[in-house]
């Protein structure tokens, strides 16, 4: 590759890689070009633009593409599954219903916020907005409250955990780039994730609802108010259904941490089963069980239900896979080793590093997997050169960043104004300030905790 304009080869491949950042940015936010396509198109024109011989350019997109979804997609799938058990039988209702009976009516939207925390667990955002909407409608209604105070604390509840926390395909993008540790990610992302959201949410939701009055849309208000009084699933039994999944990765990453490279049967079936594959195929089992038998469906309603749930999910896998392509044709054409070597030179904080690229990816292109991948192939060379940082830390801080400033190129903004009938400027101050509260005080804990692991 020629060097351009008398730049160095280091400058020459970060300038190609920032004109195929642009590109990509402009197909899908001004274009409003398929992501997929548009990371797949962006991925070929960095190796042509970098030098890359076309058959190494293919080896990278494909190998980029199949090694990412390699594990993503089955946590995906199964993540899926378990949110759709959990919607079907009534569980997220029961969860909510439960809290908010605990908590008692002046504290309920600190009850939401840990329904949103729980609830995210297995879900996607989207999946997990549709989930509960129908929980915050009747909850506002039912304790008079303004439809933003019980509202955002669900959205910080759902987006740190989307953001933040394992088993969610993106924070799992990061782990496996960087080769982290997932329990002690898991450890640290709650650690950092509860008091994020819990001052993005119950606080900030007191703040903004006091100051922005709206009525939720007519004809979903109806919709939810008149629903069946069905009978709801346990409370303790749905609770250890989402949770299992999180609860055998911890088993696993102690039994490892307790006895490590041990050959003992005990270790390794712990290992197995703390693997994040295994643990969520045995938690979407298990939901078969607990939510779908035990609740009166029929095995036909249960392969139904896991049939249904995947349709909507081939999108967010492909646009995961060719963000994994565009990543691998990074590394590969040597422009995450020239970005590594700059930023080691210029000895920047790598957790800084890491928060700011995932920041810049995601106002750009609107999504926060997309932001995630890519800046996990930028990062990780960065990473490999800085054998002491904490690795688990800069995980979460490339999700902390990954979450920064939605706006109108994030599909969540719209969601989020469309169910709760705001307008642009209204999901401006409210949902777009909840997620950059998250990103920045999400970044200042990842920091503090920084100096003293």
């Amino acid at each position: 590759m020629n060097s351009l304009f008398g730049l160095s080869h280091n400058v020459t491949l970060i300038v190609w890689a920032l004109v195929c950042i642009v590109f990509l940015v402009v197909l899908i936010a001004k274009y409003k070009w398929n992501p997929f396509v548009s990371l797949l198109i962006s991925a070929l024109l960095l190796g042509f633009l970098a030098g890359m011989k076309s058959p190494d350019i293919i080896k990278a997109v494909t190998g980029g593409l199949g090694g990412t979804l390699g594990t993503i997609a089955i946590v995906i799938g199964l993540g899926t599954m378990l949110g759709k058990m959990m919607a079907e039988s009534g569980g997220a209702e029961q969860i909510a219903t439960t809290l908010v009976d605990r908590f008692g009516e002046k504290r309920v939207h600190w009850a939401m916020m840990i329904v949103g925390f729980i609830v995210g667990i297995p879900v996607f955002f989207e999946v997990g907005v549709i989930l509960l909407i129908p929980i915050v409608f009747i909850v506002a209604r039912k304790t008079k409250m303004s439809l933003l105070q019980i509202g955002i604390p669900v959205l910080a509840g759902l987006s740190t955990v989307h953001g933040l926390v394992p088993p969610h395909p993106a924070p799992m993008i990061a782990i496996d780039a960087y080769q982290a540790d997932l329990g002690k990610t898991i450890l640290y992302s709650i650690l950092i994730g509860l008091p994020t959201a819990i001052i993005a949410g119950p606080l900030f939701g007191k703040f903004i609802g006091k100051r922005i009055a709206i009525d939720p849309p007519a004809d979903l208000a109806e919709q939810f108010s008149s629903k069946g009084n069905r009978k709801l699933p346990g409370f303790g039994i749905t609770l250890f259904t989402i949770l299992l999944p999180v609860l055998l990765m911890l088993i696993g990453s102690i039994a490892i941490i307790v006895d490590p490279g041990s050959t003992s049967s005990f270790t390794q079936f712990f290992e197995f089963i703390g693997h994040e594959i295994i643990a969520l195929l045995i938690a979407v089992v298990f939901s078969f069980f607990s939510l779908g038998f035990a609740r009166g469906f029929t095995k036909e309603d249960v392969n139904r239900f896991a049939g249904e749930c995947l349709a909507p999910t081939a999108t967010i896998i492909l646009i995961i896979g060719g963000g994994g392509a565009f990543k691998q044709v990074l590394i590969t054409s040597g422009v995450g080793g020239a970005i590594a070597e700059i930023a080691t030179q210029a000895n920047i904080n790598i957790i800084l590093f890491a928060w700011f690229v995932a920041a810049l990816i995601r106002v750009a292109t609107g999504s926060a997997t997309v932001a995630m991948t890519t800046a996990a192939g930028i990062v990780a060379p960065v990473l490999a050169l800085n054998p002491d940082a904490n690795v688990e830390l800069v995980v979460l801080a490339t999700g902390a960043g990954s979450l920064v400033l939605s706006h109108v190129n994030d599909a969540g903004f719209w969601m989020v104004k469309e169910f709760f009938n705001m307008t642009v400027p209204q999901t401006l101050k409210t949902w777009t300030a909840m997620e950059t509260i998250l990103s920045v005080v999400g970044l200042i804990l990842i920091l503090m905790l920084s100096t003293v692991l």
